[in-house]
């Protein structure tokens, strides 16, 4: 058994809520240097410029990416052979607020949904998994609401097919417009129950942009299938012209990604989670 004191998950939890507001993942970063290289149109052009720009100078800088901070997510996967010597969750809300304190990063948390009130850095959103091994694996996502508010959750029959699957996943995106910031990385949840859907569409965020998804693997020509529905997906949604901030464009959304999961017999639960451009998460391990 490992023990590990809670005042270092604090101190980490503090330093990663800095990273990624500051930093913009590298293959978020690579994506869009991508897009801008192949895009076509204009204005488009123009906008990927300034979005990398923009992750340049908040780099440089020591500056947000973006206004909107975020709703913090703190994702948790702790080995079964590790004991925290003190309080697992309040040293997380400690170092969410310690972090965004020292970062200068703005407070976006209403403590009532109904009342509102003065907005703050707490409560953070916490996410726990039980894993094997004797480390603790800390991961924050800063979720900011224009491409929250966006998301949506379908419970199909389990005669669905793909077509209409696709269908609901391309309209949800075609629905968020120009309203999420895009180009959009676009966070799909297949199975489980309705609120474990939802959790997989956020976590399949947390995943490297073109890295392989948990569908079943089998060769389909020179494209594996585990790639398939997501390359399909993602062609369907650059159709749909919004393009960068939503002036037009080829480049509306830079990937999708898909978590699955075993779900009941009379059920089929499809949830979609949206990021704006500025994808924002930063992983640690101690």
């Amino acid at each position: 058994m490992r023990i590990i004191r809670a005042d270092k998950i604090k101190n980490l939890v503090s330093e990663l809520c800095i990273l990624a507001n500051l930093n913009l993942r590298k293959d978020v970063l690579t994506k869009l240097k991508s897009s801008y290289s192949k895009e076509k149109n204009k204005r488009a052009n123009q906008i990927l410029f300034a979005i990398i720009q923009n992750a340049k100078i908040a780099r440089e800088e020591g500056i947000a990416i973006c206004q909107d901070t975020g709703m913090p997510v703190v994702f948790v996967g702790i080995g079964q052979e590790v004991f925290v010597s003190g309080d697992l969750k309040a040293a997380i809300m400690r170092g969410v607020g310690s972090g965004y304190k020292k970062g200068f990063l703005r407070g976006s948390v209403a403590k009532n949904p109904l009342k509102r009130g003065k907005p703050g850095y707490l409560p953070c959103v916490i996410h726990i998994d039980i894993v094997k091994g004797n480390k603790i694996k800390l991961t924050v996502l800063p979720k900011g609401f224009g491409c929250e508010n966006k998301s949506a959750l379908k419970m199909f029959k389990p005669t669905a097919g793909i077509s209409e699957i696709k269908k609901f996943i391309v309209d949800t995106v075609k629905s968020a417009g120009p309203d999420a910031c895009p180009p959009y990385i676009v966070g799909v949840g297949i199975g489980g129950t309705a609120d474990y859907a939802g959790l997989l569409a956020k976590k399949a965020l947390l995943r490297k942009l073109q890295a392989p998804s948990s569908l079943p693997v089998r060769q389909a020509g020179k494209l594996q299938a585990n790639y398939k529905l997501e390359y399909d997906l993602l062609r369907e949604i650059n159709k749909l012209n919004i393009g960068p901030m939503g002036l037009g464009g080829k480049t509306t959304a830079l990937a999708v990604n898909i978590e699955t999961y075993p779900t009941h017999i009379s059920g089929l639960p499809v949830a979609v989670n949206i990021s704006c451009h500025a994808l924002r998460s930063a992983t640690g391990i101690l």
